[in-house]
């Protein structure tokens, strides 16, 4: 797939919300060279779409890239992302590792996805650092964020969610989640309504048995039908978990 239509501009709604995130938490300043972890779902997709559409508008000047991590489990496809890639006009990486292998051999006492998170996140701040970006956009949404919410509470006894910004331990790289205030359905949405190149998720890791997240999931969609600013009171009950003193 050489050539491929752009997508339709994301609705004002989601370029609100990403706006606001990225002026909320200082996500992205002038010169930063900004690495889109695109996993071929709908909300990396979606996000760097978003970051693709406001870089040609907003006043502040970045360089964007996306990076494909493929784990080489049967049935994942990133071959669509490549034609989308070059619609869009901007460079992308791709690192292959067979990390479900990897996993039988060396994961201890964890699980696969923890196990799996991990090794992408290692490779995705090498290629940052061996490329020259500086900055990583992560997918994850708002839904996401209450989900490790109630997970750390529960069974972790603490109060703790992903992070909207924050500096890795080493001090060099930073990373962002510019979707924290949208939500899951949006995405699902725009990625529908934009036919962007979903890959679907063929892991078989996902599909064993329920997980936590998805639990929680179920839980928080049961309580916001009868509380529909349910996800509006968990945001302002997170925000002073979303980032760090020191940037």
């Amino acid at each position: 797939m050489s050539h491929r239509k752009r997508p339709d501009s994301p609705p004002k709604t989601l370029l609100r919300h990403v706006g606001r995130a990225i002026a909320d938490y200082r996500m992205i300043q002038t010169g930063d060279r900004v690495l889109v972890a695109v996993s071929g779902g709908k909300d990396s997709l979606s996000l760097l779409q978003i970051l693709w559409h406001l870089q040609r508008r907003a006043p502040v000047r970045f360089e964007l890239a996306a990076l494909t991590v493929d784990p080489q489990i049967p049935g994942f496809d990133p071959q669509p992302l490549t034609g989308y890639y070059a619609a869009l006009g901007i460079d992308y990486l791709y690192e292959r590792q067979p990390i479900m292998e990897q996993a039988q051999q060396h994961m201890d006492g964890d699980s696969f996805c923890a196990y799996c998170a991990r090794m992408k996140r290692g490779i995705m701040y090498r290629l940052c650092r061996e490329q020259g970006y500086n900055v990583l956009a992560l997918g994850q949404h708002l839904d996401d964020l209450a989900e490790s919410l109630m997970m750390s509470i529960f069974h972790g006894g603490q109060l703790r969610t992903m992070k909207a910004h924050y500096r890795i331990d080493a001090g060099d790289l930073r990373v962002i989640r510019p979707l924290v205030y949208c939500r899951e359905r949006q995405t699902r949405a725009y990625a529908e309504a934009a036919a962007l190149p979903v890959v679907p998720d063929s892991c078989p890791a996902c599909f064993e048995k329920p997980t936590q997240r998805e639990y929680f999931k179920a839980l928080l969609a049961r309580e916001e039908q009868i509380n529909p600013r349910l996800f509006g009171n968990l945001l302002h009950a997170m925000t002073p978990l979303l980032t760090e003193g020191d940037l």
